[in-house]
């Protein structure tokens, strides 16, 4: 229970679903955990769930202003970042004739420029030798109907680790990719506006897995914890897949 001792984490998106399964994970193995998200009241309620290790810093990570406020709390009370997890974000559906530029300008500016800045941002705190975790999509991938312009932002996330992987590589901070299939967080149901729609994506996502069933975040946080660990000190650029086998069929 002690992989991450001693070891600073910060977890964006972290108020709920995988972000807080993460959180969660880390503190029980012994970081120390800062976690961000953008609604007040929800993330404290998820700081105390994870414990006396966590603090919760609001914002945005669309706004860069939220960022430095994170990162100058970050910088004060623990002055240095041993794992980044870029895990804010946010999707839902569009057909292609639907697509507003509001609907496109909101999905890229957390999913992209959000993940952009969060690691920029984080570099002067990031020590060298550090674990950076993106969080990926199966979509990103495969593709998804009525979901292109979030596909498109996860397919984003993918390059940013293999070019980052190549600036970095002085530092050898290592930069990977984790990439959820359907998850069952208040994210993923929350994506239909109905109970039909939503027994419709379950039925679809169940049994586009050949494990059956969509994933619990817990799984997604085990696998994480690796990427975080020195057990995949030799792991960078790479996409691990937790998605029950849904992308690889």
């Amino acid at each position: 229970m002690d992989r991450l001792k001693d070891k600073v984490a910060v977890v964006t998106g972290a108020n709920s679903g995988i972000g807080l399964a993460i959180a969660k994970r880390f503190a029980q193995e012994g970081a120390r955990i800062f976690m961000t998200g953008r609604r007040q009241a929800q993330l404290d309620t998820a700081a105390r769930e994870v414990g006396a290790n966590a603090r919760g810093v609001q914002g945005d990570v669309g706004n860069l202003a939220d960022l430095d406020r994170l990162y100058a709390v970050v910088g004060q009370e623990a002055g240095k970042i041993d794992i980044l997890v870029a895990n804010a974000g946010h999707g839902e559906f569009r057909s292609l004739q639907d697509i507003t530029e509001a609907h496109y300008d909101s999905i890229f500016a957390s999913n992209v420029k959000g993940t952009l800045f969060t690691v920029q941002k984080a570099l002067p705190l990031l020590r060298d030798g550090a674990s950076v975790i993106l969080t990926g999509s199966t979509t990103g991938v495969t593709g998804a109907p009525a979901m292109s312009v979030y596909s498109a932002s996860k397919a984003a996330i993918r390059n940013f680790a293999r070019s980052w992987i190549q600036d970095l590589a002085p530092r050898r901070i290592r930069v990977n990719v984790l990439v959820p299939g359907a998850t069952s967080t208040p994210g993923w149901h929350g994506l239909t506006a109905t109970e039909e729609q939503r027994q419709e994506m379950l039925r679809y996502s169940e049994g586009a897995a050949p494990l059956g069933r969509l994933g619990d975040p817990s799984e997604t946080a085990a696998a994480a914890l690796f990427l975080a660990s020195d057990d995949s000190s030799y792991v960078t650029g790479s996409e691990l897949f937790v998605d029950g086998g849904s992308a690889q069929i």
